[in-house]
């Protein structure tokens, strides 16, 4: 008899579909003005962490054979999300350029709103999206990124970040007693030129120039400058600079959460700038069960960098006897690594831990820390 709680059915995703109601909170705040704009970082970050402390951990692990047809639900709300995200920023930006009764800071803050839902939700959604073998799921996934100009996330991701996390060529794991003010400047220039440099290795390997059509890089502008025309078409400059706004909003909410899921953790160095295969341990785990109902199980991410291809509802937790665990849920932590003496004090004693507790044989830890690779002894 199995031990794994069934998935393949409404009840089980339906906790998932929660991100559909920052949709109404959203347009409550449009709608309202004043106080009101202040719901949707007050549901996203403080009602969820609140929610976590309720609800607790969810320990329970689902079949990871589970048949993709048995998940029909779960991969509903993945793209269903794209029109929708779609039609609430392109009225947002028609509404908000038209209302009276917003003063320029209301949009300010109201499109902060926005960017929070294309971030925490949207890119989200987009990560998931671009790990299917589905040329239509892909799509759907870079027409979400184009909404928030981040398109070269996808290339930067899957040919970068899952191929040399916890290496010094991952621009995107932070390093030990790195704040996040440094990370974020660093990781923004260097996330586009390693993308870059990816997709034009991969050309150069079938002789080809970086400029060829088959270059996704084209598809990225292309994609962008419409969704960029688009906003200039409905709001004019106002609503171009809007989306701007909100553009830059979701890619800080997207660098967060980078930042806290692998800092401080690296592979182990073999020499010949080799490294050990990439483990459960070498990512930051939260079994935090509502904010994995609104981050669609991103929290296991030591399963998500063991087995990339497995989709979110099939993703598996691990004790603290096979991956080091959060103290809290992504919305918490996030607010903590923006503040980088609270967060050092937080979180480096666990790295330590970690260190000791899986590499006990390494003494010297500083090219490690400088994003270096160490010379074996």
């Amino acid at each position: 008899m199995s031990t794994h709680p069934p998935v393949n059915s409404l009840a089980h995703a339906l906790p998932f579909w929660m991100t559909l109601l920052l949709v109404p909170i959203a347009l409550i705040g449009a709608l309202n003005g004043g106080w009101w704009l202040l719901l949707m970082p007050v549901v996203t970050w403080y009602f969820f962490t609140l929610l976590d402390t309720v609800l607790g951990l969810n320990l329970e692990n689902a079949d990871p054979d589970t048949d993709e047809n048995q998940l029909t639900w779960h991969k509903a709300i993945t793209l269903i999300w794209v029109p929708i995200q779609f039609l609430l920023l392109y009225w947002m930006i028609w509404y908000g350029t038209t209302a009276e009764h917003l003063s320029g800071g209301e949009l300010i803050l109201l499109f902060f709103g926005v960017g929070v839902i294309t971030g925490t939700v949207g890119i989200n959604y987009s990560h998931e999206l671009m790990h299917q073998k589905d040329k239509g799921e892909r799509f759907l996934g870079d027409a979400l990124l184009a909404m928030t100009l981040y398109s070269h996330f996808r290339s930067e991701h899957l040919l970068v970040h899952h191929r040399y996390v916890g290496t010094p060529r991952d621009p995107v794991t932070a390093r030990y007693n790195e704040g996040f003010h440094r990370f974020f400047p660093r990781v923004l220039k260097a996330s586009w030129l390693s993308a870059f440099r990816a997709e034009k290795e991969m050309l150069a390997r079938k002789g080809k120039p970086w400029t060829d059509l088959s270059n996704p890089f084209w598809r990225y502008w292309a994609f962008q400058a419409f969704m960029l025309l688009l906003a200039g078409l409905i709001g004019g400059w106002l609503g171009l600079l809007l989306f701007l706004w909100q553009a830059y909003i979701a890619i800080w909410q997207l660098e967060l959460v980078n930042y806290i899921e692998h800092y401080g953790l690296t592979r182990k160095h073999l020499g010949d700038g080799k490294y050990e295969h990439v483990m459960p341990r070498h990512s930051w785990n939260a079994a935090h069960k509502a904010s994995n109902w609104l981050l669609i199980n991103l929290q296991r991410h030591s399963d998500h960098h063991y087995k990339p291809n497995r989709r979110f509802p099939l993703l598996q937790n691990y004790t603290d006897a096979d991956a080091p665990q959060l103290p809290h849920g992504y919305p918490l932590m996030t607010m903590v690594a923006m503040v980088p003496p609270l967060w050092k004090r937080v979180m480096n004693p666990r790295v330590r831990r970690w260190r000791q507790m899986y590499y006990p044989e390494i003494t010297d830890w500083k090219p490690y820390n400088k994003g270096l690779n160490p010379q074996p002894r």
